[in-house]
């Protein structure tokens, strides 16, 4: 091939490279361009950025210091609690029921009293069950008066055996019908089975009861229950405790301790509360059935908890945090909150003992701004905001 040709030649290869570079030249243009916008978008975005910094700084440090109160963290006992609602019941609620038939003919008590265990009640006319005593008591004393001549005889061989034997059952079975009228004719009193308080009393006098017709009520109070509805989420953590602390309004917010008595296996209605009982010693009798209370119960103790004042956490765009004052400045701290207990919440994460967090004048100031110190805290306790 010659010079002449192999020249044509490169320059025909050459020619679609430069036709497709003119022909996307504007696209290529229009990328470039559309690049240098983002850049240029980015780099003045950092830079106003930077400028606002540098402005706020500024301010912050030509504005005057605000005035702030610390408290100075140190490590708290807090107590993951429920407060719920509650009633005094009785420790036992007798229904007393007539346990023979006949007329009321005396009342000796009224509703109210407070009674002791035996001690008389009620009576109801005997005449007819002392007339039923004295016959089987003849009866019994005749059957056994009989059998003592039989044994007499039979020793003589005057009788056989036999006839000792069916007047000792006779005599057996007299005893039995003796002690049978006495036992029904003791059931005319009608008697306290256990100290307590006659909260009702049906009986009246003339009034006829038949076996099993209420006379009356009885309540034993020198201890009651306090009863209290658990929810379903906390019913595995209130299982491991044996105290809880009450407060009964009725009683001028008197405070008691009960002892848990009981706890329900099973929930006792669609809202999924499950029964705790209480034993409360009332030994005064002034904590009556119907009570209203409030059960303070600690589901578990944190020993070694840092706690700030709930009001002393700001919460903005979903973010909690707190100012911490480190050499006269104040410093925004993010943090992640635990149990609350009273005024006071528990933060699990973002500070330590020993550090000083603004609890007055934190909503005035902005992160990296001086603060005055005018007071320091040590116990939250004496806070007086």
């Amino acid at each position: 091939m010659s010079d002449k040709e192999k020249n044509t030649s490169g320059s025909d290869s050459g020619k679609p490279a430069l036709h497709f570079f003119w022909r996307n030249l504007p696209r290529l243009a229009l990328l470039l361009t559309f690049l240098l916008i983002i850049i240029l978008m980015v780099m003045i975005s950092g830079e106003k950025k930077r400028m606002e910094q540098e402005k706020a700084a500024a301010k912050s440090q030509d504005r005057k210091p605000t005035n702030v109160v610390l408290l100075e963290l140190k490590p708290t006992a807090m107590r993951d609690a429920i407060n719920l609602p509650g009633v005094i019941e009785p420790w036992i609620r007798l229904e007393l029921m007539a346990r023979i038939s006949g007329t009321i003919e005396e009342v000796l008590v009224r509703e109210g009293d407070v009674v002791g265990k035996g001690e008389l009640l009620a009576r109801i006319e005997p005449d007819d069950y002392r007339i039923a005593l004295d016959s089987a008591r003849a009866a019994y004393e005749l059957a056994r008066a009989d059998h003592e001549r039989a044994k007499i005889m039979v020793s003589k061989n005057a009788i056989p055996v036999a006839d000792l034997e069916s007047m000792e059952a006779r005599m057996i079975s007299a005893r039995a019908d003796m002690e049978n009228a006495e036992l029904r004719l003791s059931r005319c009193n009608i008697t306290a089975p256990m100290a307590g308080v006659v909260s009702r009393l049906d009986a009246e006098v003339g009034l006829f009861l038949s076996v099993g017709d209420p006379v009356g009520q009885m309540l034993r109070i020198d201890r009651v229950k306090g009863v209290v509805g658990i929810p379903e989420s906390d019913v595995h953590a209130v299982g491991k405790i044996s105290e809880v602390e009450m407060t009964i309004q009725a009683l001028d917010d008197r405070r008691v301790t009960g002892k848990k008595y009981f706890l329900a296996s099973a929930p006792e209605s669609v809202a999924r509360v499950y029964r705790l009982e209480l034993e409360i010693a009332n030994p005064d009798g002034a904590i009556l059935p119907g009570m209203f209370l409030r059960a303070h119960v600690v589901k578990r103790t944190i020993p070694n908890a840092v706690a700030v004042p709930l009001y002393s956490v700001i919460t903005r765009n979903e973010e909690q945090f707190v100012f911490v004052e480190r050499n006269g400045v104040a410093e925004k701290r993010p943090v992640t909150l635990g149990i609350l207990e009273k005024w006071q919440i528990q933060i699990t994460e973002g500070l330590e003992a020993g550090e000083r967090v603004v609890v007055e004048g934190h909503r005035d100031i902005e992160d990296g701004q001086k603060i005055e110190v005018i007071r320091v805290l040590t116990d939250p306790e004496s806070m007086q905001l």
